[in-house]
């Protein structure tokens, strides 16, 4: 059979099973599963404005636990509602007058203005989609290899809200497609969005008191699974929202950039006991959520109220669709799972599993392995897996590389061996079999916590915008003001605050394992100290582009940054270093340790605060030839210079790369003729030297 007639969109997998599907002869189908309930119902409006339904339909249990209804009559653009009736005994929260959003929802619609007046009746609708028609033209996957990626984490709305940013739609979808050219100059590759599941920044409204003020900007309180945020758009009253993210996603594509979304299977935006009901709760709660044993109330291992039955088999079933819906029908690149943790415990008892279904399942989907995969690997309830995520086709935010390299260059004392197990992918964490330094993604600031503009000029959170009396937020981040806390004009603390900035960020970069940057970090972007800005829909949370004039050096540096990284393999091996664990005494090791004259030979490991390290560009891991410089890499924590002989054991001829001091670098020689450096405290410098295989 030949393909020409065959539209692109019809060679993607399949849209869900359950859900509305109006069909090309004529009609709609709904399908709603439900173990529990005893009846089910759609209430079918004209479109997404009605405000009375044109009839009510009952579905009927065609087969185990699916209700099923066809109405010739429905078509694509009719707007629909269902509610449910079942027992009324403890765990059940069946509400025969309760409207609910069906949970395969494609497109939910409501209000069109972000941040719009809420009406304390307002309920969303799901709208019935035409069957997909989008043109991607010649659209390719960029398909971006894991050790090549360069990750950077934006939020839609917060990186063009702000007046400064100058695009035509500011916060929406379209407003980020007029600044992926910028994106495109950092170097970056891959752009992770923080949540677009549908969801209500409006929620605290409900709240009363000051925090009414307060918007959900984040976005982690999913209302809908499949629908993408409908108020990240300019028009989505009908559907235009779906359009406007293909859009995103085919501009990045074209940009050669993939797109990864921050997805919530964990918990839902109907929170605890007294939340709101959307769709879960008045379908099946009992099969939706864990428990306690009274059934009067939920578990709580997310700390938002509720937690999703992730690996009930339905369950799981919603979220495998869930995601193979976005890669399919938005060519979604990867996804990042907030606490991930949720989906490797038990269902109902939440006790942690060795080999959970539902990630077993998301790791070996067949539409779902060209995905990236990336795990957020902890929860609210204790349950830490950095360096254990029970599957090795994930990779996982490395919690500790952002602490560790921190606390290194925050000038912490006995911080030499941490910061050299970071730097060469965390092997104490990864180095099982079939893994490497590609499960760690890197990473020194993201939308929680601090910018890294913050890190460098704050001890103490400052949260008090969030109307919780600064209790929110971490108490420990690992930072240092310079001085000075908050804003200052002091021109020397402004400089070192600069300075330590390009040193993280060249860190960062320098590091085996994928490097995620924050987005407006390449130009100080600050939060005013708040670590925890979850709430904040306003210039706390937007990216302020007019800071870019003002750290022209630190953006060019980031740019210089990522074009080093890319252009030396060896910073992007797939297996771990040889030499990483100074008492490896390989008789060819990928990486070697230097320490600071007049001792020489190895770093001062329980005292020091500065090291060197020479990096073999000759082969990668295998010992297969590399067409790649050798790189000697020296990092000075401390506030006084030091100084560090290169090596030359194999001719080297060592060419200055880069620092983030101020003053030239230059090579001197010692009384051995041997080319040696002096440099800084706190600073970062990078040499060069021609690989020759012949020599090694």
């Amino acid at each position: 059979m030949r393909n020409a007639r065959i539209s692109p969109a019809d060679l993607l997998p399949p849209r869900p099973f359950y859900g509305a599907h109006a069909l090309p002869s004529g009609g709609v189908v709904f399908r709603v599963f439900s173990h529990h309930a005893s009846r089910v119902f759609v209430r079918l409006f004209a479109d997404a404005s009605a405000t009375r339904p044109l009839r009510e339909i009952e579905l009927a249990r065609t087969m185990g636990d699916v209700f099923t209804a066809f109405d010739p009559d429905a078509r694509a653009g009719n707007a629909y509602l269902l509610r449910a009736e079942g027992p009324d005994k403890p765990g059940f929260r069946f509400d025969p007058e309760q409207p609910l959003l069906d949970p395969y929802a494609l497109c939910v619609v409501g209000r069109e203005t972000w941040g719009a007046p809420v009406a304390e009746d307002e309920f969303p609708k799901c709208l019935i989609l035409p069957p997909d028609d989008f043109d991607w033209g010649d659209d390719v996957r960029p398909d971006i290899a894991l050790a090549d990626a360069v990750v950077y984490e934006i939020s839609v709305r917060g990186y063009t809200a702000s007046p400064t940013s100058g695009v035509r739609e500011a916060g929406t979808y379209r407003g980020l497609i007029e600044k992926l050219p910028y994106i495109k100059s950092l170097g970056v590759n891959v752009i992770e969005l923080l949540p677009i599941h549908e969801f209500d920044e409006m929620e605290f409204v409900r709240e009363g008191g000051p925090r009414k003020a307060l918007r959900n900007f984040w976005g982690y309180s999913t209302v809908a699974f499949f629908s993408p945020m409908a108020r990240f758009a300019s028009k989505s009253l009908h559907g235009e929202h779906l359009r406007d993210l293909k859009e995103l996603v085919k501009a990045a594509h074209a940009q050669g950039m993939e797109v990864m979304l921050d997805v919530v299977y964990n918990h839902t935006a109907e929170g605890g006991m007294g939340g709101k009901t959307y769709s879960f709760r008045g379908l099946d709660n009992t099969l939706f959520y864990m428990l306690e044993d009274d059934m009067k109330s939920y578990k709580n291992f997310t700390g938002c109220g509720n937690t999703v039955n992730c690996n009930h088999p339905a369950v799981a079933d919603l979220i495998v669709d869930s995601l193979r819906y976005w890669a399919g029908e938005f060519r979604i690149d990867g996804f990042r799972f907030d606490l991930a943790t949720i989906l490797t415990r038990a269902r109902n008892s939440g006790e942690e599993l060795a080999a959970p279904p539902v990630v077993e399942r998301i790791a070996s989907d067949p539409v779902l392995r060209g995905v990236k995969l990336v795990a957020e690997a902890w929860d609210a309830a204790g349950c830490y897996q950095v360096g254990r995520f029970p599957n090795r086709h994930w990779s996982e935010w490395n919690g500790r590389y952002r602490d560790d390299m921190r606390s290194f260059w925050r000038g912490d004392d006995g911080r030499l061996g941490d910061f050299s197990t970071r730097l060469c992918g965390s092997a104490d964490l990864y180095d099982r079999p079939g893994q490497g330094p590609l499960k760690s993604v890197n990473f020194l600031s993201c939308h929680d916590g601090f910018t890294l503009a913050d890190i460098t000029s704050y001890e103490n959170k400052h949260n008090e915008a969030n109307c919780e009396n600064n209790r929110d937020g971490d108490n420990d981040n690992h930072s240092s003001n310079g001085g000075v806390e908050g804003d200052t004009a002091d021109p020397a603390v402004l400089a070192r605050r600069e300075r330590r900035r390009m040193n993280m960020i060249a860190t960062l970069l320098l590091s085996q394992g994928v490097p995620m940057l924050l987005g407006g970090d390449e130009f100080a972007r600050t939060q005013d100290g708040n670590n925890n800005a979850y709430c904040q829909d306003n210039p706390v949370s937007w990216v302020d582009w007019s800071l870019a004039g003002g750290h022209r050096t630190l953006l060019e540096f980031t740019r210089a940054m990522v074009s080093f990284r890319l252009a030396h393999p060896a910073l992007r091996r797939k297996e771990f270093l040889l030499g990483r664990d100074p008492a490896d005494r390989s008789d060819d090791p990928d990486i070697r340790w230097y320490g600071p004259q007049p001792c020489g030979g190895q770093p001062d490991w329980k005292g020091g605060k500065c090291l060197a390290c020479r990096l073999d560009g000759r082969k990668d891991h295998t010992g297969a030839d590399r067409d790649d410089d050798h790189l000697f890499l020296v990092f000075n924590a401390g506030t006084e210079p030091a100084t560090f002989v290169l090596p030359t054991d194999s001719k080297e001829s060592w060419r200055f790369a880069l620092s983030t001091q101020d003053k030239a670098v230059k090579l001197a020689r010692d009384l051995d003729n041997r080319p040696l450096v002096t440099v800084d405290g706190e600073s970062v410098t990078v040499f060069t030297a021609p690989c020759d295989a012949a020599k090694a």
